[in-house]
């Protein structure tokens, strides 16, 4: 956000600040969602960059479609080891994940 409109906005009785300070979250909780979303994102990368549907993924992964559509996005019922299982089976390798969280 810019000087100003954040001058604006406390100057109307606002305050600005991260999500992280809004959800109160420590710096550790917040690089793991940073870590898991980069993860989800990376996963839908891929499996566009094959051309596979989330169905085709779901199948590959013996899941189903509504888990591969959670996994990209980030759902916090899908954990880092599921993601980074199914990056692999995708084709990904290690530096492709290494890339994908730095």
């Amino acid at each position: 956000m810019d000087k100003k409109k954040k001058k604006v906005l406390e100057s109307k009785g606002y305050r600005v600040g991260s999500a992280e300070n809004f959800l109160g979250l420590s710096k550790e909780e917040s690089e793991y969602i940073e870590l898991k979303l980069a993860l989800s994102q990376a996963l839908s990368e891929q499996r566009k960059q094959k051309k596979l549907t989330q169905i085709q993924l779901a199948k590959m992964l013996n899941s189903s479609q509504s888990r591969v559509a959670k996994m990209e996005k980030g759902d916090p019922t899908v954990s880092l080891d599921l993601l980074i299982k199914s990056l692999l089976a995708v084709g990904a390798t290690k530096k492709n994940i290494a890339e994908a969280i730095n």
